[in-house]
Formats: structure tokens, sequence, C-alpha cells
């Protein structure tokens, strides 16, 4: 089973990075299948046949095929135990569980309430509902933001799966907001460091591991 992990993702997907990170920081040999969203990739039978849904992240691991990039983080854990990053203690899986629930929760849904429209070109229309989310956005960035202790991580004084599972939609979101487009709309998040400088600091430890640069989207270097 330790044989041949295959990773299928899309260049730019925040959940799709989440895998790639934590197979990086777990220092797991995988075979990395990148696809196109443009395409008929994600339509086709042989990846339908390992993510029915038709969605990115997928993984091949010998006669197991996963879908759902949580789900795929919490197999490679059991996978490959070490390095842990579902905690080594009870109180570290339940603080691990508690950021990443608290970021799907409460931080997700209005990250793709403002984000969305941006992508599918449908600002004029939904700029409203976009102003709205974002604060919402900023009041779970605010409770980050002061919950981060300088030089350590999301959930404590190691990378974890919190770190993996979070900062992809953080950069996203940084990228998002720099372009031309959502300037006028005032959401307040660029430049981002000015506001959340401790949020910055720790994006910057993330982007400094050992493996980062392959897990970065190809487009957008």
């Amino acid at each position: 089973m330790k044989d041949g992990l295959e990773i299928t993702w899309g260049s730019g997907s925040p959940n799709a990075w989440r895998v790639l990170l934590a197979a990086e920081v777990k220092k797991i040999p995988y075979t990395s299948k990148l696809i196109e969203f443009s395409g008929d990739d994600l339509k086709k039978p042989d990846f339908l046949a390992i993510n029915p849904r038709g969605k990115v992240p997928a993984i091949r691991d010998g006669n197991c095929s996963l879908y759902e990039s949580l789900a795929i983080m919490a197999y490679l854990e059991r996978r490959n135990p070490k390095p842990a990053i579902f905690g080594n203690t009870p109180a570290e899986t339940g603080l691990i569980w508690r950021v990443i629930s608290e970021f799907e929760c409460y931080m997700k849904p209005a990250w793709e309430t403002m984000l969305t429209p941006v992508i599918f070109r449908q600002i004029a229309e939904k700029k409203d509902q976009m102003r709205t989310a974002a604060e919402t956005v900023h009041k779970e960035l605010a409770r980050l933001e002061k919950a981060i202790d300088p030089d350590e991580w999301l959930a404590g004084g190691a990378i974890s799966a919190a770190d993996c599972a979070v900062y992809p939609f953080i950069k996203f979101m940084v990228r998002v907001a720099q372009k031309d487009e959502v300037q006028p709309l005032g959401l307040g998040l660029h430049p981002f460091g000015d506001r959340y400088p401790g949020i910055e600091a720790w994006m910057k430890r993330v982007e400094s591991l050992p493996g980062y640069a392959r897990t970065y989207p190809p487009h957008w270097k």
C-alpha cells in the first residue's frame, strides 16, 4: 500500500493544495498528476473512477482510491504516521481539529461567497454579497491574528494539518484581493500584511518549508 501514491490535483485549487502540502510536510513520495480545469480531464472515465464527483483532489494508492481533501490528509496520516500532523496527544489532536473546524464552519462559507464571483466574473451583480461576506472574513481573520503566537503555527509549536488546511485558502484570497477588478470594492484585504502582520508572518513560515515550491500553483508563477 505504501508504493505508488498518485495525487491528482489542479493548479490553484486550495483543496488540492492542502493535500500536496500535507504530503510534503510528511515527506511522502508521490506521483503528481496535474490536470487542466479548462479541458475535460475532470469528466474522463479514468478520473471519475477515482472521484465520481469530478473534483480535485483525489488520490490513488495501490487498491485504494480516495477523494475529499481532509479525508485524504487523514489517510496520509495513518499511512505514514511520522511526522504526525494531527497531533501526538489528545490535546494536540483536539486543538488541530478545532482550528480546522472553525475555518470550515465560519470562514470558508464567507470566503466562497466573497471570492466565487471573481472566479466566475460575476462581480457587478454580486458586489453587495461580496462586501457582506468580507465582514465575516475579517472577523475570522482578526480572531486568527490574535491567536497566532510569533514564530509558531496555527495549533502550537509544530506545523500541523491545521496549517496545511488553512494556508491555501488565505493565500488564494490574498492573491485575488490584489486584482484590479477587486480593488474598487474596498474589501480591506490589500495590502494584507498591513492589517494582519501576524498572519502574513505565518504564511512566510509556510512558504519557507522544504518542498513548498513543488506545491505552488504553476499558473501563478
